[in-house]
């Protein structure tokens, strides 16, 4: 056998052991949802707390990334006080996991409100109902899951970017669990085609706008430092005629509830749907630095709805990990 077939035989062993590791991964994962779906509400939600507690004392690398983050964002906090932002948000993203596996059992056009407050209830359904494309623009906050239920609530078609996964099992998994929303994906790379189809035919597509771009995204202020942001969104705004909402699911407490009670075992699920703003590209049109200020100012509003609700921001994100020239530092000044 030849070098090249060699080679060949090699990669094919590299594959068959690849698949096995995924499919293993997937039956694992796959019988853990399983059984935190067969459990009652408030003990699943009881285990996520121990598991939140865990994964704060046993990753130390995520965690240190977070404290780092928690500070410079608020350098006139105490240590303690931002130790317990870290603390929250690892409480909470642990959490938001395990209500996202019963969402789809929760939420439907009738029980809703006994687990939502939209607190614009009728400029949603408004910016919604317009015959122009939509943007719906959120960050790693809050229960950003939700917001793929919301329009389906009320009626309305939407998609989501979302990232292809490595393994294509779980990757199925995955989308079969988001999609039960009602809400419909679009893959970020690889769907290019499609998504412009939706937007250039007036559909609303929803996105997560808080990641670190790389060295050529747009830098603008995000907590008081620059951050690399992409630049998709506002210039899909501007080709496509779109209406920014921007957007976030916060948990509030129960007592701040306006509707329905829930059923007994589901209190904690509580979220409110809030809208930042909206932001109208037609303000921007064929100005030279359109970009730019597009997304300096939903990044912003971002900004506004962490800062309400700082213990519900995935701090352990590389926000800021790369940083502008000083050409770029004058641009997000």
């Amino acid at each position: 056998m030849g070098k090249a077939g060699l080679e060949d035989e090699e990669e094919e062993v590299a594959r068959r052991r690849r698949r096995s590791i995924d499919w293993a991964v997937y039956v694992i994962l796959r019988l853990v949802v399983c059984l935190v779906q067969a459990l009652p509400v408030w003990l699943a939600l009881a285990a996520a707390e121990g598991i939140a507690w865990l994964l704060y004392h046993t990753v130390p690398s995520r965690r240190r990334i977070a404290q780092a983050n928690v500070a410079a964002a608020f350098p006139d906090w105490s240590p303690a006080r931002q130790q317990r932002v870290v603390l929250g948000m690892y409480r909470h993203f642990v959490r938001a996991v395990v209500e996202g596996l019963f969402l789809s059992r929760k939420l439907h056009l009738h029980t809703w409100r006994a687990y939502l407050d939209i607190r614009q209830a009728s400029q949603l359904p408004e910016v919604l109902l317009d015959a122009r494309p939509v943007l719906l623009v959120t960050g790693h906050f809050g229960n950003w899951e939700v917001g793929g239920y919301v329009p389906a609530l009320l009626g309305f078609q939407t998609y989501a970017i979302a990232r292809v996964l490595d393994n294509p099992y779980l990757d199925r998994l995955v989308r079969r669990l988001r999609q039960s929303s009602g809400q419909t994906l679009i893959a970020k790379k690889d769907d290019f085609e499609r998504l412009t189809a939706v937007l250039a035919s007036g559909g609303k597509v929803a996105t997560l706008a808080d990641q670190d771009a790389g060295p050529r995204g747009v830098f603008v202020p995000f907590f008081g430092r620059a951050a690399s942001t992409h630049k998709a969104v506002a210039l899909m705004a501007l080709e496509f005629d779109a209406l920014i909402v921007v957007l976030g699911m916060p948990r509030i407490p129960r007592s701040s509830r306006r509707f329905a009670p829930p059923p007994p075992g589901s209190e904690e699920i509580c979220y409110a749907v809030e809208i930042e703003e909206v932001i109208e590209p037609r303000d921007y049109a064929g100005l030279p630095n359109a970009v730019v200020r597009i997304t300096e100012r939903y990044t912003a509003a971002l900004e506004r709805l962490i800062r309400r609700h700082p213990q519900q921001y995935f701090w352990v994100h590389r926000r800021w990990k790369h940083q502008p020239r000083s050409s770029a530092v004058r641009q997000a000044a």
